[in-house]
This record gives C-alpha cells, sequence and structure tokens, in this order.
C-alpha cells in the first residue's frame, strides 16, 4: 500500500491539537491573569481551530475501532510520536500554554513548512492568518512570564514539527 505520508502527518497532527484543546477547553485553571481580553480572544480562536478539526478528522472513536487498518496506524503511530515528543519537551512541573503550543504547532506546519498546500481539506489552516495571533499573545501581552511562556511553546512546537517532518514509518 502506499500511503501519503505528508497528510498521516498532518492527521496525526490535527488529531492531536484536538486532544490537546479538548483536554483544556473547559478547565477552570488559568495559568496568568491576563486580561479578559485576551482569554476571550483565545477561546474565540480555539472554538473556531476545534471546529476547522473536526471537520477534517474523524471521531476519536473511529480511530480507536479501526486502529488496526493500516492508514489509521499509521495516523495513530504518528500521533503517539508527536505526544511522546512533545511530553519529552515538557519539562516536569513546567508551565506551558496550550493555546499557544497547539497554535504554534499548527503555523509551523502549515505555515512554515507549507505542508498541504495543495490539498483543500487543509484550506482553513493554509490561509488563517497565524500572524494575528501571534500578535496578540506576544506583542500585545504585558506579563512578562506569559510572554516568555509564549516565545517557550513556539520554540517546543519548531523542534517537534522538524522532528515529526522527519518522522519515517519504516
Amino acid at each position: 500500500m502506499i500511503l501519503n505520508l505528508s497528510k498521516i502527518k498532518t492527521e496525526a497532527l490535527l488529531l492531536f491539537c484536538k486532544d490537546l484543546i479538548l483536554s483544556y477547553k473547559d478547565s477552570e485553571t488559568i495559568l496568568f491573569e491576563e486580561n479578559e481580553d485576551i482569554e476571550h480572544y483565545i477561546q474565540e480562536v480555539t472554538e473556531e481551530f476545534l471546529v476547522q478539526i473536526e471537520n477534517v478528522t474523524f471521531p476519536s472513536e473511529h480511530y480507536l475501532s479501526n486502529r488496526k487498518h493500516y492508514r489509521i496506524k499509521a495516523v495513530l503511530d504518528a500521533y503517539n510520536y508527536v505526544n511522546q515528543t512533545i511530553s519529552k519537551e515538557l519539562k516536569e512541573d513546567s508551565l506551558f500554554n496550550p493555546a499557544m503550543l497547539y497554535f504554534s504547532l499548527l503555523a509551523v506546519w502549515f505555515k512554515e513548512l507549507d505542508k498541504e498546500s495543495k490539498s483543500k481539506e487543509y484550506i482553513y489552516f493554509l490561509l488563517y492568518p497565524y500572524a494575528n495571533v501571534y500578535d496578540k499573545l506576544l506583542i500585545n501581552i504585558d506579563d512578562e512570564k506569559f510572554k516568555v511562556m509564549n516565545i517557550a511553546m513556539i520554540e517546543i512546537a519548531e523542534r517537534v514539527i522538524y522532528k515529526l517532518e522527519k518522522l519515517s514509518f519504516k
């Protein structure tokens, strides 16, 4: 069987981002006391991304019930790779901003590496104005610790995505 490895990795990355979003979306945990405008902006962007990710991925049950299928197995292997790589990158008990992490992962994959640039199904992620979010979460932030944490998320995302790009399914 011939697999499109870029599509496999893209789907795995989107699944990881979906799970990351769902894991904190309804949480009452506040990492930093940022103004309500920033919090509302993050929630709004996250909801928008979640809807778009759900449009191009299957429900979690599909992946679990079909995990022996060669394509789904490859997606799950890539997902696990992303998950393990990020777990290694994040230090125990270190603060992190899940919104900036998922956002940076997608920005590096779709914008910096130009993945899936010819795929109509991922048009939302290809055209999204990532610079607007970077401006909002880096330039318009008063809390220096929050800004430093967001920069750390970008650096982690870059390292993880470059490793994912090199991942081979041998």
